[in-house]
């Protein structure tokens, strides 16, 4: 269909959706390789009046979305599915291309966006209310009363460039799914590939007309999308100042965010730890680090801190870095040269503070390696925000209790994990932690698609996964027959 794997080199030119109308726009934003530089998409620069127009047609194409039958829409993502599955191995060059996702993990996200949409099929099954007793207090009686779900109407999406395909499908298939109609504006860092994906939905024959809009633009552009009466939901993944920003110009309606983290783990003496020490090399690496979920924090028990210490710089210095495009590669650059600037910064200033790198540490060709920092202390910047760089830190505590007191000493809370084979101290840490999820055994960086995500204090509002994303996009109607 998009036939891009063929030609590497083919740059691929985004194009507008109102509704189900394909249009371009005059001027337009290039895309560049955060790898090599070479250009290798274009988006539309849109307007607030795009905006507007995309708004004012999803709120007409929500009547007939609410009107439409479940079957149609289950038959709708099922096709969408199938269709990316065909043209998987070109979604996966696109990644690579316009964010640098390493080809391999540019392959999982491909796969586990098609499992999304599956998932959101059969979450759509259970979507359902129920029946309740009026009389079961003495100032009540007998009637037939109960509550159903129905579509909020219009909700408009905001994704981020780390997983620029499958966190899209954590918004939109929900919201489709459910009878909404769609306004997406997603990343500038990956315009195609929100095309090619949107695309996939409007062609498809099971679509319902005009139920998706895909803009593009960065803050003026959003804020128009936001603070517009007629989306019903604001779903945004991004960062917290931009979260904050959404709350205040949104008004009265539902905000569901999912916003940063600083996820932290901890090591205790019954842990295995060479399989620890490799889980969170992949944690704290995988994706650059930027990733909400990236292991920034490892919290290691005294008596074990120099051994773990020795592997963790071990397994690090195992992680090829290079091409996105060759199969071998773990890691690629970060996303553009603010990123990787920051990450300079952020080491230059640990080591003035008196923490010391045990592996990678320094840029070559333009890729920032993985780095191990050792002897970090409380007050160093480098911990106690989110660095969203391929940095993790080692901490040295003389026990759990002051290892889960550290880690909640965070504004955030998304995920936090413990290596540990001590059950009672597990039965502690899930209690203790004050955080969205744990993760018993492995990284924090760990996700499953069909899970509740999402996090407490600066972490967001509400959770992701298709069970719950459905119930952010429905409303409560109550029933009751005398």
């Amino acid at each position: 269909m998009f036939g891009i794997f063929e030609d590497k080199s083919a740059v691929v030119h985004a194009k507008v959706f109102l509704g189900s109308n394909e249009e371009s726009r005059e001027e337009v934003q290039e895309r560049k390789s955060p790898y090599d530089g070479a250009v290798v998409s274009t988006a539309p620069v849109c307007s607030v009046e795009d905006v507007e127009k995309a708004l004012i047609m999803a709120r007409f194409a929500a009547k007939a979305a609410k009107k439409s039958t479940l079957s149609q829409r289950i038959l709708w993502l099922e096709d969408v599915a199938k269709r990316l599955d065909e043209e998987k191995e070109n979604f996966a060059l696109m990644l690579a291309k316009e964010v640098a996702k390493p080809i391999k993990f540019a392959r999982i996200e491909v796969e586990r966006c098609i499992e999304t949409l599956k998932i959101t099929v059969m979450e759509l099954a259970n979507l359902s209310g129920e029946t309740l007793p009026t009389d079961i207090m003495p100032s009540g009686k007998k009637t037939l009363a109960y509550y159903t779900r129905e579509p909020v109407g219009v909700v408009a999406c905001i994704t981020p460039f780390n997983f620029p395909l499958n966190l899209v499908a954590h918004k939109i298939a929900p919201a489709l799914g459910a009878g909404n109609a769609v306004v997406l504006k997603p990343t500038p860092e990956a315009p195609a590939t929100a095309y090619m994906f949107v695309k996939l939905f409007i062609d498809s024959k099971h679509a319902i007309t005009d139920a998706i809009s895909l803009i593009y633009g960065d803050a003026e552009v959003g804020s128009a999308l936001v603070s517009s009466d007629i989306p019903r939901v604001i779903s945004f993944t991004g960062s917290v100042p931009v979260g904050n920003i959404i709350t205040k110009q949104a008004g009265i309606k539902k905000v569901s965010l999912e916003l940063g983290g600083n996820a932290a783990t901890y090591i205790d003496t019954s842990a295995d730890l060479r399989v620890a020490a490799a889980r969170c090399a992949f944690g704290a690496f995988y994706n650059s680090g930027q990733v909400c979920i990236s292991l920034q924090r490892i919290y290691v028990n005294e008596k074990v801190y120099e051994e773990f210490s020795e592997y963790m710089a071990s397994e690090t210095n195992k992680l090829k870095v290079g091409s996105p495009y060759e199969e071998e590669t773990f890691m690629g650059p970060l996303i553009d040269d603010e990123s990787l600037n920051r990450t300079k910064t952020w080491i230059a200033s640990a080591q003035n503070e008196g923490a010391k790198v045990i592996a990678g540490g320094k840029e070559e060709n333009g890729i920032f390696p993985p780095t191990v920092m050792a002897d970090v202390t409380d007050e160093m910047k480098i911990i106690c925000e989110e660095v969203f760089a391929p940095i993790v830190s080692l901490v040295e505590v003389p026990n759990y209790d002051k290892a889960i007191e550290k880690m909640n000493d965070s504004p955030y809370g998304l995920q936090f994990s413990i290596f540990t084979n001590d059950l009672k101290m597990t039965q502690a840490f899930i209690e203790d932690a004050e955080c969205g999820g744990v993760i018993i055994n492995d990284i924090p960086t760990l996700r499953f698609d069909v899970q509740p995500y999402g996090g407490s204090k600066l972490s967001g509002v509400g959770r992701e996964g298709p069970k719950w994303a459905l119930e952010e996009f429905t409303e409560v109607k109550s029933v009751v027959i005398c």
